[in-house]
């Protein structure tokens, strides 16, 4: 059996480049690490379902899945994130009108 759940939010980092994942400079790599310190605290915090780098062949991004009140809500995650702060990233936000989860 299955939930059905509504409000989860897909949250998508941009990284300045497609081949960002590979070519990154040491500044970049030290926000990176403040950002996936701060998703990996809101792991703990938020309800998240995953989150985590993605690498395709028409570049890289980070991926969030969320379960959240608001997109409002989703979107203060989103600017408080490091990488957006810092100006280095934007992101995207999509809603999940219905959102399968196992048991």
């Amino acid at each position: 059996m299955s939930r059905r759940l509504s409000d989860h939010y897909v949250y998508k980092l941009i990284p300045p480049r497609p081949t960002f994942h590979k070519d990154m400079t040491d500044e970049e790599r030290a926000i990176m690490a403040r950002h996936a310190e701060y998703w990996s605290t809101l792991v703990e915090e938020v309800d998240v379902v995953v989150y985590g780098p993605v690498v395709h062949s028409i570049g890289s991004w980070g991926l969030a899945v969320i379960h959240a009140d608001s997109e409002d809500a989703v979107r203060a995650l989103a600017e408080a994130d490091p990488a957006v702060s810092s100006g280095m990233a934007t992101f995207d936000i999509g809603t999940m009108p219905v959102t399968i989860l196992p048991d």
